[in-house]
């Protein structure tokens, strides 16, 4: 039993370990409006991987599985979301959105709490490779003679207990080399790679076969 639940706490931390459009998008956060922010689109994240997660503990994740136009459908949707995200950026990167102010920077007033955890929970949610992944990768670890759909329910809250413990310490690190990353042509090079990571992850999400 004890192995069983250390191979599953290794194995979810390799998983949020694993870069992706989260990932991209928490750092940008972070990176613009400090911890609050960042903080937000963690928990943001979170809610849309605990929904993906419980939504295959009750079987509804398996129709992307079993449906090929369901999944297309997902995945074209989340290629446009993660599209107009990078987009976004790579505007506001070519536009400019720092000034400087002797050694310092003067930073545009950061957005609401709710707009910062909206923007985590959007992106996981335009990955339907999240939820194959959940009904692919929970049922491994229910022992044998449990409960199917209470085990998985129990392995959805502590995979996502442990994704939220690496997102938040990447929210730290950032927050503490703050002033480095803040400088304008640090931040604007940050922003320009994050639009362009953005649309290059959702081209491949739009084009690659499940």
């Amino acid at each position: 039993m004890l192995d069983g639940l250390a191979a599953f706490a290794a194995a979810s931390l390799l998983v949020s370990m694993a870069p992706g459009p989260t990932t991209v998008v928490i750092m940008r956060q972070s990176v613009r409006f400090g911890r609050p922010a960042g903080t937000a689109a963690v928990l943001g994240n979170e809610t849309g991987w605990l929904l993906w997660s419980v939504t295959a503990a009750l079987g509804l994740s398996a129709v992307l599985l079993a449906s090929r136009l369901a999944y297309d459908v997902m995945r074209i949707a989340g290629a446009v979301v993660l599209v107009c995200l990078g987009a976004r950026m790579l505007w506001r990167a070519r536009r400019g959105t720092v000034v400087r102010s002797g050694d310092d920077v003067a930073v545009q007033p950061g957005p609401s709490w709710w707009r910062s955890y909206r923007l985590g929970l959007m992106t996981n949610l335009a990955n339907p490779k999240a939820a194959v992944f959940a009904v692919s990768f929970l049922p491994q670890f229910v022992p044998a003679g449990a409960s199917v759909p209470a085990t998985l329910l129990l392995l959805a809250l502590a995979s996502t207990l442990i994704d939220l413990g690496w997102y938040i310490a990447i929210v730290s690190l950032i927050t503490r080399a703050k002033r480095f990353l803040q400088r304008p042509a640090i931040r604007r090079r940050l922003e320009y790679l994050s639009g362009t990571v953005l649309i290059g992850l959702a081209l491949r999400l739009a084009t690659e076969a499940r």
